[in-house]
């Protein structure tokens, strides 16, 4: 736990900061935020909990904020609906400090005391809630999760140059598999590459609002129904270098491999430079805000 290092949000929420990832677990602009806008609302909890039941699936359950927020919402809007959990997660330390910080005060009473013994036993079983926190790579513990059950993805890992295992179009194939054809996949991510990867893996993909920042994130379903619509400029990014995937075959491989396997699939590919991408629509900005 000395590597998790506490750290606020501008919205009053905490987060922790990890050394070995040389990143903050949640946007500075807020985390609680995040977890509302760029997960539980892209992914419709409020108006599918109108259902009985809710599948879903939490992948780098990490302090349990995604999580949290989405039982509140789905709580708030149906009390008698039961959820069901799977939460993936490498360092079980993550989300035990959280609660021994009270991190999670945030929100209710209730969805507190259900996350508290999922933290401590990585099982829970209520009247409203079934959960299990499944510990180790996720790469492999992904492939437990029963195909096409969840009605709810969250793809939370550290950023792509970070944590390329869990962005590659191998693990993103896995992910998809999990979804129900109803479902939907969110992620703070628009990375070119990300976007790529869940296309490959045959789901439709949309922009979500930018939150505290100007990038969106990304929202993903095999139904194309009320997918807000990438702009021309994220259309045109993912026909050039920066799309290319990760890949990652034997679902083994070490960070720095997959990142240098896709440095030298962008050096061979005919795909537009990224520079020249982000040249011509950064001129374009700039001549549209001249005087």
């Amino acid at each position: 736990m000395s590597s998790l290092i506490p750290q606020p949000t501008a919205d009053g929420s905490m987060t922790f900061f990890s050394k070995p990832f040389g990143e903050a677990f949640h946007s500075l602009h807020g985390a609680k935020q995040e977890a509302d806008c760029k997960f539980v609302q892209p992914t419709q909890l409020a108006q599918q909990a109108q259902r009985s039941q809710l599948h879903l699936l939490d992948i780098c359950y990490g302090l349990g904020y995604n999580t949290a927020a989405a039982l509140e919402t789905i709580w708030a809007a149906n009390p008698a609906c039961r959820v069901h959990l799977t939460a993936l997660e490498l360092d079980v330390t993550v989300p035990q400090a959280a609660i021994a910080a009270n991190l999670l005060v945030s929100w209710s009473k209730p969805v507190q005391m259900a996350l508290i013994p999922l933290a401590a036993d990585q099982r829970v079983e209520t009247t409203r809630l079934n959960a299990r926190l499944l510990l180790g790579d996720a790469r492999q513990t992904i492939q437990s999760v029963a195909a096409g059950e969840m009605d709810a993805i969250f793809l939370d890992p550290f950023s792509p140059p970070r944590c390329p295992q869990l962005w590659t179009i191998e693990f993103l194939a896995l992910v998809a598999r999990c979804l129900k054809h109803t479902g939907r996949l969110a992620t703070y991510s628009c990375a070119a590459s990300v976007r790529s990867a869940l296309v490959a893996a045959d789901v439709r993909i949309g922009s979500t609002p930018p939150v505290g920042r100007r990038a969106p994130g990304t929202v993903a379903s095999f139904e194309a129904i009320d997918l807000p619509p990438l702009s021309q400029q994220e259309d045109e990014h993912l026909r050039t270098r920066a799309a290319i995937p990760y890949r990652d075959p034997t679902l083994s491989d070490s960070a720095i491999k997959i990142l240098e396997r896709r440095q030298m699939e962008q050096q061979c590919s005919v795909n537009e430079p990224t520079s020249h991408w982000k040249k011509r629509w950064f001129s374009s900005a700039t001549e549209a805000g001249s005087p």
